[in-house]
Protein backbone atom coordinates (compact mmCIF):
# COMPACT_ATOMS: atom_id res chain seq x y z
CA UNK A 1 0.00 0.00 0.00
CA UNK A 2 3.22 2.33 0.79
CA UNK A 3 4.39 1.49 -2.21
CA UNK A 4 1.24 2.33 -3.92
CA UNK A 5 0.67 5.94 -2.29
CA UNK A 6 4.51 7.01 -3.27
CA UNK A 7 3.71 6.21 -6.95
CA UNK A 8 0.74 8.04 -7.38
CA UNK A 9 2.04 11.51 -5.48
CA UNK A 10 4.81 10.69 -7.93
CA UNK A 11 2.80 10.65 -10.66
CA UNK A 12 0.41 13.64 -8.95
CA UNK A 13 4.11 16.08 -8.43
CA UNK A 14 4.87 15.12 -12.33
CA UNK A 15 1.97 16.09 -13.78
CA UNK A 16 1.70 19.31 -11.56
CA UNK A 17 5.91 20.38 -12.71
CA UNK A 18 4.60 19.62 -16.19
CA UNK A 19 1.95 22.06 -16.04
CA UNK A 20 4.38 24.38 -14.48
CA UNK A 21 6.77 24.29 -17.07
CA UNK A 22 4.16 24.49 -19.90
CA UNK A 23 2.76 27.72 -18.39
CA UNK A 24 6.43 29.13 -18.10
CA UNK A 25 7.10 28.45 -21.17
CA UNK A 26 3.99 29.80 -22.59
CA UNK A 27 4.84 32.99 -21.39
CA UNK A 28 8.27 33.60 -22.71
CA UNK A 29 8.95 35.02 -25.89
CA UNK A 30 8.84 32.27 -29.22
CA UNK A 31 11.67 31.00 -30.59
CA UNK A 32 10.06 30.84 -33.87
CA UNK A 33 11.17 33.55 -36.66
CA UNK A 34 8.92 35.86 -38.76
CA UNK A 35 6.03 38.20 -36.69
CA UNK A 36 6.32 36.02 -33.91
CA UNK A 37 9.80 38.56 -32.84
CA UNK A 38 8.26 38.97 -28.96
CA UNK A 39 5.57 37.37 -29.20
CA UNK A 40 4.80 34.69 -26.49
CA UNK A 41 2.83 31.41 -27.20
CA UNK A 42 0.17 32.38 -24.98
CA UNK A 43 -0.16 35.60 -27.43
CA UNK A 44 -0.03 33.86 -30.33
CA UNK A 45 -2.49 31.03 -29.73
CA UNK A 46 -4.83 33.76 -28.57
CA UNK A 47 -4.47 35.50 -32.03
CA UNK A 48 -4.81 32.55 -33.72
CA UNK A 49 -7.95 31.43 -31.72
CA UNK A 50 -9.16 34.86 -32.56
CA UNK A 51 -7.96 34.39 -36.49
CA UNK A 52 -10.38 30.93 -36.14
CA UNK A 53 -13.52 32.81 -35.46
CA UNK A 54 -13.03 34.97 -38.88
CA UNK A 55 -12.45 32.25 -41.43
CA UNK A 56 -14.89 31.20 -43.65
CA UNK A 57 -16.69 28.68 -43.15
CA UNK A 58 -15.65 29.04 -39.64
CA UNK A 59 -15.54 25.01 -39.06
CA UNK A 60 -12.20 25.07 -41.01
CA UNK A 61 -10.80 27.30 -38.36
CA UNK A 62 -11.99 24.94 -35.78
CA UNK A 63 -10.99 22.04 -37.98
CA UNK A 64 -7.21 23.33 -38.12
CA UNK A 65 -7.33 23.93 -34.11
CA UNK A 66 -9.04 20.78 -33.02
CA UNK A 67 -5.96 19.14 -35.37
CA UNK A 68 -3.35 20.88 -33.74
CA UNK A 69 -5.25 19.76 -30.02
CA UNK A 70 -5.28 16.25 -30.98
CA UNK A 71 -2.32 15.74 -33.17
CA UNK A 72 0.02 18.10 -32.12
CA UNK A 73 1.08 16.30 -28.81
CA UNK A 74 1.71 12.98 -30.61
CA UNK A 75 3.74 14.68 -33.56
CA UNK A 76 5.41 17.11 -30.80
CA UNK A 77 6.96 13.28 -28.78
CA UNK A 78 7.77 11.57 -31.79
CA UNK A 79 9.72 14.98 -33.65
CA UNK A 80 11.28 15.07 -30.98
CA UNK A 81 12.44 11.34 -29.95
CA UNK A 82 13.21 11.24 -33.45
CA UNK A 83 15.46 14.90 -33.40
CA UNK A 84 17.57 12.89 -30.23
CA UNK A 85 17.84 9.86 -31.98
CA UNK A 86 18.06 10.10 -35.71
CA UNK A 87 19.50 6.32 -36.00
CA UNK A 88 16.39 4.83 -34.50
CA UNK A 89 13.77 2.74 -36.11
CA UNK A 90 11.38 5.26 -35.09
CA UNK A 91 13.60 8.12 -36.99
CA UNK A 92 13.36 5.31 -39.88
CA UNK A 93 9.65 5.41 -40.37
CA UNK A 94 9.14 9.11 -40.28
CA UNK A 95 9.26 11.33 -43.05
CA UNK A 96 11.54 14.55 -43.15
CA UNK A 97 10.14 17.25 -42.09
CA UNK A 98 11.66 20.68 -41.06
CA UNK A 99 9.99 21.10 -37.63
CA UNK A 100 12.20 18.31 -36.52
CA UNK A 101 15.26 19.30 -34.22
CA UNK A 102 18.20 19.62 -35.47
CA UNK A 103 21.44 19.29 -33.72
CA UNK A 104 19.76 17.88 -30.89
CA UNK A 105 21.12 14.12 -31.15
CA UNK A 106 22.07 12.48 -27.83
CA UNK A 107 21.00 15.27 -25.80
CA UNK A 108 20.65 14.70 -21.88
CA UNK A 109 17.39 14.02 -19.88
CA UNK A 110 17.34 17.42 -18.56
CA UNK A 111 17.29 19.40 -22.09
CA UNK A 112 14.61 17.32 -23.63
CA UNK A 113 11.99 19.33 -22.10
CA UNK A 114 12.93 22.39 -24.08
CA UNK A 115 13.51 20.39 -27.39
CA UNK A 116 10.55 19.32 -26.70
CA UNK A 117 8.90 22.76 -26.23
CA UNK A 118 10.45 24.45 -29.00
CA UNK A 119 8.55 21.44 -31.39
CA UNK A 120 5.91 22.82 -29.50
CA UNK A 121 6.18 25.92 -30.83
CA UNK A 122 6.94 25.26 -34.21
CA UNK A 123 4.56 22.48 -34.74
CA UNK A 124 2.18 25.17 -34.00
CA UNK A 125 3.92 27.66 -36.16
CA UNK A 126 3.48 25.45 -39.39
CA UNK A 127 -0.45 24.43 -38.51
CA UNK A 128 -1.65 27.96 -37.83
CA UNK A 129 0.76 30.49 -38.24
CA UNK A 130 2.20 30.34 -42.14
CA UNK A 131 0.59 31.87 -44.59
CA UNK A 132 -1.16 29.02 -46.28
CA UNK A 133 -2.22 29.27 -50.09
CA UNK A 134 -4.86 26.46 -50.14
CA UNK A 135 -6.82 25.13 -47.03
CA UNK A 136 -7.81 27.22 -44.36
CA UNK A 137 -6.48 30.75 -44.84
CA UNK A 138 -5.90 32.26 -41.08
CA UNK A 139 -5.05 36.13 -41.78
CA UNK A 140 -1.73 37.10 -40.73
CA UNK A 141 -0.24 36.93 -37.09
CA UNK A 142 -0.61 40.62 -35.62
Amino acid sequence: MFIMKVFGKTIILMVCVGLVFVVYKANQPMAVPDPTQGMTYAEFMQDRIDAAKTVEPSRCGWGMMLSLVTLGPIYSVVYTAVGISPGSTLAKGVAPDPDIPKGVEGARWYEVPGIWWGVVERLSWTMLGKPASVGCQFRAVR
